[in-house]
């Protein structure tokens, strides 16, 4: 299982654990999905790593492209504020949900242009989620044809 997988079946697992979602998710759901412990010193590549459930590989390469700065402490290891570790919260559900690196560094650009880049920020949040919209659509009619054909075999289909 790759990590992506595993991130995947973690939020799934969340997910699956609010009973009140019936149709569209609420901001106030995804927050909860979203929430993090307090930060209030920062935190090493390795507890990082095990908060997020992201490899410690993963978050060196997010920082190497750009996707996240993360100053040194006094010995020299990464020290991740509680910005930064929104910021990776933020840049794995994004990653997970297909969103290209060079979307996602081309965003983070944006926002740390500041306030006046919000219009284009929508502009491609609006943009992805039509692409998400569409991968949902084609994967519920390859379901559907797996289910047909299990059914043809005598399956059972859920």
């Amino acid at each position: 299982m790759t990590s992506s997988e595993h991130t995947m079946d973690r939020a799934l697992a969340a997910l699956s654990t609010l009973d009140e979602i019936d149709g569209p998710m609420s901001v106030e759901v995804i927050h909860r999905l979203t929430e993090l412990p307090a930060i209030d010193t920062p935190l090493t590549v390795a507890q990082v790593a095990e908060l997020l459930d992201i490899s410690a590989h993963s978050l060196r390469y997010y920082e190497r492209i750009g996707l996240v700065s993360v100053p040194r402490d006094a010995a020299g290891q990464r020290a991740y504020s509680a910005d930064a570790v929104r910021r990776l919260v933020f840049i794995s559900r994004m990653r997970l949900s297909g969103m290209p690196i060079r979307d996602l560094q081309h965003y983070v650009s944006l926002v740390d242009l500041g306030d006046d880049t919000v219009p284009e920020r929508l502009d491609m949040l609006l943009e992805h989620r039509d692409t998400i919209r569409r991968q949902i659509r084609e994967l519920t009619l390859s379901l559907a044809a797996t289910e047909y054909k299990i059914a043809t075999y005598g399956g059972h289909t859920s």
